[in-house]
């Protein structure tokens, strides 16, 4: 009987020959155009966002936690989406968090067949403590990476809401997951270089799932990160300027109010109790 390999677009060959032969002009422009269409797949693909974000947005409000796992430069985008969380929305660091094959180490440095093992993702969910309140989104251009594949399994299996972020039609992970969605963005620049606009594909869609999700739980109001951390002098001053329009108070009371209870949102709030109380007397 004849198996019938999947061609992965991922993989397929660049429509570009000769690169080396192309001058920096040439090879930026080719480049650029390349990504220009790298936002269009990602719009093709909003329903399938939309309905992994209502899902995780649901799972969050019951006191879940939104995992992202991935190896190479997928997992490493997971990670890096994780780790702004915390600054941008002023949620906890245990709730996003990205988890990449071979451990912390494999951010700077690839750990070898590190993504061969269908067993390890789940081990390393399990270290982290995860319930059925838990989402687990798998990031894998290729959609074909054995740790993604065996820590989706093992997720569905536990009850847990599953979702993935990859780039070919059809794959693997996709077929696990209950809440795919499928970027295709066609042939690298450089053939097979998923790190391009697989990766950029990747990314976008990270920012729209983690700052929709973030907004829905109240982390944003207006347009503004009202509970973002204050953690270097250029956020102090965005917190001043934030606060004095918010409450409509010159700038040192918004300072004041905001060493105080150290967030945009906590001085505001706190700012309108006093008030309230000072109109009641």
């Amino acid at each position: 009987m004849t198996t019938i390999k999947m061609v992965k677009t991922t993989e397929s060959e660049s429509k570009y020959t000769d690169l080396e032969k192309m001058s920096v002009s040439e090879l930026l422009e080719n480049i650029n155009r390349e990504d220009a269409t790298v936002s269009l797949a990602v719009k093709m693909a909003i329903k399938s966002i939309e309905n992994l974000v209502e899902a995780i947005v649901a799972k969050m409000k019951l006191g879940g936690r939104l995992f992202y796992i991935g190896a190479g430069t997928s997992g490493r985008l997971g990670v890096v989406d994780a780790s702004e969380c915390p600054p941008t929305f002023g949620v906890d660091f245990n709730c996003v968090i990205g988890i990449i094959a071979g451990g912390d180490g494999a951010i700077r440095k690839a750990v070898e067949f590190a993504e061969d093992d269908q067993q390890q993702a789940w081990k390393d969910l399990k270290a982290r403590g995860i319930t059925q309140n838990d989402v687990v989104i798998g990031i894998a251009a290729s959609g074909y990476t054995p740790y993604v594949i065996g820590g989706l399994e093992r997720a569905n299996t536990e009850g847990l809401v599953t979702g993935c972020i990859v780039c070919n039609s059809g794959s693997p992970i996709a077929q696990r997951a209950q809440f795919p969605v499928e970027v295709v963005v066609g042939p690298e620049f450089v053939t097979g270089s998923t790190r391009m606009k697989a990766g950029t594909a990747q990314k976008l869609v990270l920012n729209m799932i983690s700052t929709s999700v973030m907004i829905k739980l109240g982390h944003v109001k207006g347009n503004k990160m009202v509970d973002m951390q204050l953690t270097n002098n250029k956020l102090v001053d965005r917190g001043v300027k934030m606060l004095m329009q918010e409450i409509k108070a010159d700038e040192k009371t918004a300072t004041d109010l905001l060493k105080e209870y150290g967030s945009v949102r906590k001085a505001a709030d706190a700012y309108r109790r006093l008030k309230t109380e000072l109109c009641m007397k």
